[in-house]
């Protein structure tokens, strides 16, 4: 297989990773297919509450999405079997093929097709997920990979924030059966960019012996280096969870802001993981990665902090920080992911450790959802921040000691 990055120019490692062609064409169907995953996103819940007038069922888009994650080591393990390349093509050609269906969702009665197009969905974002980890372990230069992982990162947050933007106006417009065409359009077309890599791969892989979850976490449970870093990233989210939850309350309740102003702050948070994408690669290998992670949690958990603070500026700062901060410990884990799991097992490693980051998210929404309404959201976002440090302070010193 040919190897991303691997040359000896010079420039930065995030200039190197662009002008390779690989890494450049990936990157660019990450933008693509990401602009109309992300639109779709939004409108689903949008297109389901005018169809229905249920506020439950247009909740229940966003989890017919996620809840593919939960079988994502069996996915993974799927995908272990099978070359990494193929799978990224075909998920977005079945994408592509499928979504048009949702040009017959006309009626609450054939509410069902939403449902049905979006576990297909969530079933092939976690395939494709679990084959570009895989993919890019053996074909990026082990040293370039935060960069890589930054740079993924940094093209999967720009597109937040314009094609929410753009789904809500074709919906507006036209109405939701032209977002589904904007979707399959870019699927397409990411399917198109992902022909055109160069990468060779070997045979079918039969892997270690082992389930999906079980083998997956067994490879992460083994590596001293994944294993502080998946769990100080599961706790991350969950407490990302929370403080997502409370957000609205933040805007009326804190600021005495029209909830509109949430989007003000995502897009605040937006532009900081953006930044921190652009420098994870350079930090990550200027420090250790359980420091980068603890940094970037210190972060996050000082901007939930600042959210407490009746004051637009400060708040606003502290969507930024969240945005910077966040993200670190999520790169730090992929990244060791992918360095320390063998390729036999990556599909599954990688997939293991996504359920593992993202599940306590969701369960954290849904638990906070029912804590703003019982609790004080400043009360809430302090526990939170507290949390955090806390979480932060356990991988400096578990740093420390490693060194000594």
């Amino acid at each position: 297989m040919t190897r991303w990055g691997t040359g000896t120019g010079t420039g930065t490692g995030t200039v190197r990773v662009l002008r390779d062609r690989n890494a450049g064409l990936y990157l660019s169907g990450v933008v693509v297919s990401g602009f109309g995953t992300t639109a779709m996103w939004l409108v689903a819940g949008v297109w389901v509450k005018s169809l229905t007038g249920s506020d439950s069922l247009a909740a229940l888009t966003v989890f017919a999405m996620w809840a593919p994650i939960l079988v994502g080591p069996a996915l993974g393990a799927l995908v272990d079997r099978m070359p990494r390349r193929p799978v990224l093509v075909a998920v977005n050609l079945l994408m592509a093929a499928l979504l048009p269906v949702l040009l017959l969702l006309d009626s609450a009665d054939r509410v069902w097709l939403m449902f049905a197009v979006l576990l297909v969905y969530g079933i092939c974002g976690t395939l494709h997920e679990a084959a570009e980890a895989a993919l890019v372990a053996r074909a990026v230069d082990a040293r370039l990979l935060g960069d890589f992982n930054g740079l993924r990162l940094t093209a999967g947050e720009s597109v937040k924030l314009l094609a929410p933007l753009v789904g809500a106006g074709l919906f507006a417009r036209f109405g939701g059966a032209s977002v589904a065409l904007l979707d399959a359009l870019t699927f397409a077309l990411a399917a198109g960019i992902f022909v055109r890599l160069r990468v060779r791969e070997d045979g079918p892989r039969p892997g270690p012996d082992g389930g999906g979850f079980a083998e997956g976490a067994r490879q992460l449970w083994g590596s001293a280096v994944v294993r502080p870093l998946v769990l100080a990233g599961g706790a991350v989210m969950f407490l990302a969870g929370l403080n997502g939850a409370a957000v609205y309350a933040v805007a009326d309740g804190v600021l005495g802001r029209a909830p509109a102003w949430v989007g003000v702050l995502y897009a605040v948070q937006g532009a900081g993981s953006v930044l921190i994408g652009l420098t994870a690669g350079a930090l990550l290998r200027r420090m250790p990665a359980r420091v980068f992670a603890a940094a970037g949690t210190a972060v996050f958990a000082l901007g939930v902090g600042a959210r407490a603070l009746p004051y637009d500026a400060v708040v606003l700062a502290g969507s930024a920080a969240i945005g910077m901060g966040l993200p670190c410990v999520l790169v730090a884990a992929l990244t060791a992911v992918q360095r320390e799991v063998p390729d036999a097992a990556l599909g599954r490693g990688a997939a293991t450790a996504n359920t593992l980051l993202f599940v306590p998210n969701a369960v954290a929404l849904a638990l906070g959802a029912g804590l703003v309404t019982l609790v004080d959201v400043r009360a809430l976002l302090a526990a939170v921040a507290v949390a955090g440090l806390v979480v932060a302070g356990t991988l400096l010193t578990e740093a420390t000691r490693e060194q000594r």
